[in-house]
């Protein structure tokens, strides 16, 4: 909790007020949503080399802008601030991804190094468009394992969080992942030219 105008709130409610336009909340609130964003950023995202690589700050500051400028969001709790602000980052990641392809700047080199749970990656613009492309096949078969995806790949989230998120079991979350992610290999190795790939997503 923090003490605003001599009251203390719930972080949840404080995000409400801040999407309502408080000044005072949003100088009071400000740092708090900052660091959690600034956690989610780091577990997903490891961007250090600047010259190539979207950096952490960047994507904080791109998807607290967004974030707060919903000002017709009810927040429910903070597992709901974490799975929007994880689809947040997805959107500005792929967008980053769109412009460094069209303007021919990738070549060799990533756009960002992500931590999806095993060994840190570096990742080029089209493979995360690829990614991009195949989960929203997945969002049709599964749109519950496409959303862990999102949230584990996208938004770092632990196992429990996104559980909290999607209020199910950390067992089946766990189950999402591990189906969501054999079917995303498979269908990036293909292209997502074999419909046959997709009955395991639907299991």
């Amino acid at each position: 909790r923090r003490s605003v105008g001599g009251m203390s709130q719930p972080f949840t409610e404080l995000l409400n007020d801040l999407t309502g336009g408080n000044r005072t909340v949003v100088d009071a609130v400000l740092p708090r949503v900052y660091d959690e964003l600034k956690g989610l950023a780091r577990r997903s995202l490891r961007g250090e080399r600047s010259n190539h690589t979207l950096d952490t700050t960047a994507l904080v500051h791109e998807a607290y802008e967004k974030l707060v400028q919903q000002d017709r969001m009810t927040w429910q709790n903070r597992a709901h601030f974490l799975g929007v602000a994880a689809l947040s980052m997805r959107r500005i990641l792929i967008n980053y991804a769109h412009k460094r392809n069209a303007q021919k700047r990738g070549g060799g080199d990533p756009v960002a190094t992500f931590e999806d749970g095993m060994a840190p990656r570096d990742v080029h613009a089209e493979e995360l468009i690829d990614l991009d492309d195949a989960l929203k096949r997945l969002e049709q078969l599964n749109e519950r394992q496409a959303e862990v995806v999102t949230y584990r790949f996208f938004g770092g989230l632990t196992q429990k969080e996104i559980a909290e998120v999607l209020d199910v079991s950390v067992s089946t979350a766990r189950r999402d992942w591990r189906l969501a992610r054999a079917w995303l290999s498979r269908e990036l190795r293909r292209g997502g030219a074999d419909d046959d790939s997709q009955q395991e997503a639907s299991a």
